[in-house]
């Protein structure tokens, strides 16, 4: 059993092809004409027919109606809906019960206060994903490129799987693992060249460092694991990880105070360009 990986934002034929090739858990088809990986309802329906079973199918909406959602779930045929939005848990409630799908619940983390909602949608929602909490200018809620603190969830407890987004890549996967145990990565714009392009060689390197941390961070307390092996894949050896005795240090090297941001400033990654 391994860490369950999802790569978002998906719209090509052949980065989704890498992204299966490649060993992806989940791939998520975003719905929202305000991102740059917006998908069409017949370029998703095309897309959706490729994957053949060999991950889950998530379709990303925000605050959509119910027509809306109709569309989609005909489309795509979704496996899961990710709800993106400011969805309360009467409509998780209310969607779960007229499309009959698993639903994942975004969070958006920015201090410990913002979990203050979490007891309500964990008692609805299947699965719970924390993102990085958007600037008050924004247009979306995610794919943005932003990271929180992840110490926020070091010592979280549920009985729901939950994943982890907001500024990750191939370089910082394995820290947000090791602090927050969760049992799921999510990401986005960490595999993108530019916003809404991803990148081959990227989303591999991706799930490469995503399948190392299994090697040295334990399992979560509670969350589903994936079925796909423990291979970090094409023949190359595990990255190296943190050690266990760095478990008190600070959220990560590779975070700067500008990275990590405050206020309405957007948190940005310092490698991949986005």
């Amino acid at each position: 059993m391994s860490l369950i990986v999802k790569i978002c934002g998906l719209s090509t034929r052949e980065t989704l092809d890498v992204a299966l090739d490649a060993g992806a858990d989940m791939v998520g088809f975003v719905f929202f004409s305000s991102s740059p990986r917006h998908l069409g309802l017949e370029t998703a329906r095309e897309l959706g027919k490729l994957v053949e079973r060999r991950a889950s199918k998530v379709a990303l909406t925000v605050d959509a109606d119910d027509a809306t959602l109709a569309g989609i779930v005909e489309a795509l045929q979704p496996d899961i809906l990710q709800l993106h939005g400011r969805e309360s848990v009467a409509r998780l409630r209310d969607i779960k019960q007229k499309f009959a799908l698993p639903v994942m619940k975004a969070i958006a983390v920015a201090t410990l206060a913002d979990l203050a909602s979490l007891p309500g949608y964990a008692g609805t929602a299947d699965r719970i994903l924390f993102d990085a909490r958007a600037p008050r200018e924004a247009t979306r809620p995610g794919g943005l490129g932003a990271v929180f603190d992840w110490h926020v969830l070091e010592n979280l407890d549920l009985e729901i799987p939950f994943m982890v987004s907001g500024g990750l890549h191939a370089g910082n996967v394995g820290e947000a693992v090791r602090v927050t145990r969760a049992g799921g990565v999510d990401v986005s714009s960490g595999v993108e060249s530019a916003p809404g392009q991803k990148d081959p060689e990227m989303i591999r390197a991706f799930i490469r460092a995503a399948r190392a941390t299994e090697l040295t961070s334990p399992l979560p307390v509670h969350g589903e694991r994936s079925d796909r092996s423990c291979d970090p894949g094409e023949g190359e050896a595990p990255q190296s990880r943190l050690s266990t005795n760095s478990q008190k240090q600070p959220l990560t090297p590779t975070l700067s105070p500008q990275e990590r941001g405050e206020g309405a400033k957007t948190v940005r990654r310092a490698q991949p360009k986005n």
